[in-house]
């Protein structure tokens, strides 16, 4: 948290965390989840099996072979997937909230995972019915497909709520609400005509699961995550910049229109192969970028890598007790995350209506 620090002078300034210890313990912190969440689950293996599972230590003759499958072939994908889509989802969440400066920006809420899932049941219907038979257009295109989803819906958000170069914030909420209302609509319909199979895959993007993560479904995620990395120092002093304002950031050297181009397609590459990968995981965007906000300063080029660490924490932490709540059966993971982040959101909100007096 930060300090008010006051010297001699009579000024006052908040001192925030250095950068590096900051990054460090978060980095720590994930390790830590990392190897508590390889233990957990309905196949436990103890802290002192997991070493000699992964190749350290002296392994036990009667578990090693059960140990390594459970550990390379179900737990590790999973866990690899989880902390990639929770930093996806957080750095989204972050870039989002720069980019419209608003702080209740988050894919999930203003409809962008609902486009996304959208386009992802729309393809399983079609690849069933429609297009049977053709491969190109199988499930295979799921990422595709919620990416284009995303990137229209993201895209459908900025026109609306943007005029004469400024954002409304009460019309970016509003259509938020109102395109994930639509999108919502054509899940039900979707639901509504789809067989049981379909109906069971639909089912998984509304809720949210990684009990289908898979080492493919890993490598997916990693174009994503690395064009984010790539970009992140591009990036960052420009949505600092505009947060005084798109006609500030342009006298002050900053190529708007590139900006907004290449944060939009970047929320919508992130979203989309999140929803694609583990289907509508909710708040992750705004609890994570808002906590470290507070915490490290709204400086991006601190705060897309600590918020890229914080999520994947989270999501590895909500997925272990996915796991181990009802065990052995599995709680959907995006209903963990609504418990925890809509509580947050409600919070959230009260402290903004008492900042402006309401």
């Amino acid at each position: 948290m930060s300090a008010l620090t006051t010297r001699g002078s009579g000024k006052s300034f908040l001192r925030r965390p250095p950068a590096v210890p900051t990054l460090l313990a978060l980095f720590s912190l994930l390790a830590l989840a990392l190897v508590v969440s390889a233990t957990v689950g309905a196949a436990n293996i103890p802290l002192h099996r997991l070493w000699p599972a992964l190749g350290i230590g002296t392994p036990d003759g009667a578990l090693i072979d059960r140990d390594q499958l459970v550990l390379y072939s179900i737990r590790l994908p999973r866990l690899v997937c989880a902390a990639m889509i929770g930093a996806l989802l957080a750095m989204a969440g972050a870039l989002m909230q720069g980019l419209f400066r608003n702080a209740l920006a988050d894919p999930a809420l203003v409809g962008v995972s609902s486009g996304g899932a959208f386009a992802a049941a729309l393809t399983i219907v079609i690849s069933d019915t429609l297009l049977a038979g053709h491969a190109y257009f199988g499930l295979d295109m799921l990422p595709f497909a919620a990416f284009v989803g995303s990137l229209i819906t993201t895209f459908a958000l900025y026109r609306i709520a943007s005029s004469s170069g400024r954002t409304s914030v009460a019309v970016f909420l509003l259509a938020g609400l109102a395109i994930a209302a639509l999108a919502n609509a054509g899940i039900g319909l979707l639901v509504f005509i789809a067989d049981d199979r379909q109906l069971r895959d639909i089912t998984f993007w509304l809720l949210g699961s990684l009990s289908g993560a898979t080492w493919a479904k890993a490598a997916m995620l990693v174009p994503a995550l690395v064009a984010m990395l790539i970009a992140l120092p591009l990036l960052a002093r420009p949505l600092d910049l505009l947060v005084l304002g798109e006609a500030e950031a342009f006298h002050a050297g900053v190529a708007v229109e590139r900006t907004k181009r290449i944060a939009i397609v970047l929320v919508s590459a992130m979203t989309g192969v999140s929803v694609a990968v583990c289907g509508i995981v909710g708040f992750v965007g705004i609890i994570v970028p808002h906590l470290l906000r507070i915490s490290i300063g709204p400086g991006h080029r601190l705060l897309l890598p600590a918020s890229a660490l914080l999520g994947a924490v989270l999501m590895v932490t909500a997925d272990s007790c996915a796991r181990i709540i009802a065990a052995p059966a599995e709680v959907p993971i995006g209903i963990l995350t609504a418990a925890v982040g809509a509580p947050f959101f409600l919070i959230l909100l009260l402290r903004q209506r008492a900042l402006v007096g309401l």
